[in-house]
């Protein structure tokens, strides 16, 4: 049975609406029927196959376009615009998410024999699209199958998962993979300020504090953010806060001059002007859109 054929017989099971967490730790399943306008999310270290269908994701300055045969690969934790351009009633967008366990990564790589040729002090980017064919396309088939023979899930879909990092390093993009885990990489420093700048994305955090946790100057701390991102770390930060106002807002929990402060603004205007050229709208006309769709 095809992947496509398996991800639709598991939709006929749900009875609720994508995306779907399925019992498989970190495998989740989307569908649309239609297209969409572009959404706003965060995206975890993760493989993302377009299964049917059509997508593009931008992160920073840099989009990327994946249909069916492709999957877009994020190995940084990155705020993103994302919309599925290509789907139908007939033919609807099939999507399947699998988020990385960076220690099994880890361990993986560990028992290569060597690291991936090019593995280097080079950043490159943290996300790239590649096709998923050969052994890679076959673990995520297994995978998926697994959905329906639930008590060999906790057996084995680990040793899959592991046999996906496999392919993953040994592929023409390993080197790019194995910099976020190789832990003296400058990848693996600049994602540890990324966490920071993360957990604290409502404080003021200067370049030289993010530097310092980096171990690397301002301007080359600077510069290697942006070549892993697509994003300075301003930008970084500025659309965290975004989301998370808008979040807010969309919940009811805040206005938007209420939501401006709790994500760090000090100057409601600057919020709205910032808010308006990241959604297309101001905060209330925005949410009032949101609400109305939702």
């Amino acid at each position: 049975m095809s992947l496509v054929e398996l991800v639709r017989q598991y939709k006929e099971r749900q009875s609720s609406a994508s995306p779907w967490h399925t019992p498989i730790k970190g495998l989740t399943i989307l569908r649309s029927d239609h297209e969409k306008i572009p959404a706003q999310l965060v995206f975890k270290p993760a493989l993302c196959v377009t299964v049917q269908g059509g997508k593009w994701t931008t992160f920073g300055d840099q989009r990327f376009d994946y249909g069916a045969g492709q999957a877009l690969v994020v190995s940084v934790e990155m705020p993103a615009f994302s919309r599925v351009v290509t789907a139908s009633p007939d033919e609807p967008y099939l999507g399947v998410i699998i988020e990385f366990d960076l220690g099994l990564m880890r361990e993986v790589l560990e028992s290569l024999d060597a690291p991936p040729a090019g593995t280097g002090e080079a950043i490159g980017r943290g996300v790239f699209v590649t096709d998923y064919e050969g052994p890679l396309a076959d673990c995520v088939l297994r995978l998926v199958r697994l959905l329906d023979t639930p008590q060999a899930v906790p057996v084995l879909s680990p040793l899959v998962m592991k046999e996906i990092c496999y392919w993953l390093l040994a592929g023409p993009h390993g080197a790019e993979v194995a910099q976020v885990v190789l832990a003296s990489s400058h990848v693996q420093r600049v994602v540890k300020a990324i966490h920071v700048l993360r957990n604290q994305f409502a404080e003021a955090v200067s370049i030289d504090d993010l530097a310092a946790v980096a171990q690397m100057s301002a301007s080359a701390f600077h510069r290697q953010f942006k070549a892993l991102t697509s994003m300075t770390p301003l930008q970084y930060q500025k659309q965290l806060r975004l989301m998370e106002a808008r979040q807010l807002m969309v919940s009811g929990a805040a206005n938007a001059e209420t939501a401006a402060y709790q994500v760090g603004y000090e100057s409601p205007s600057q919020f709205s002007r910032e808010y308006t050229r990241m959604f297309g709208a101001p905060p209330r006309r925005d949410i009032e859109s949101l609400r109305r769709i939702g």
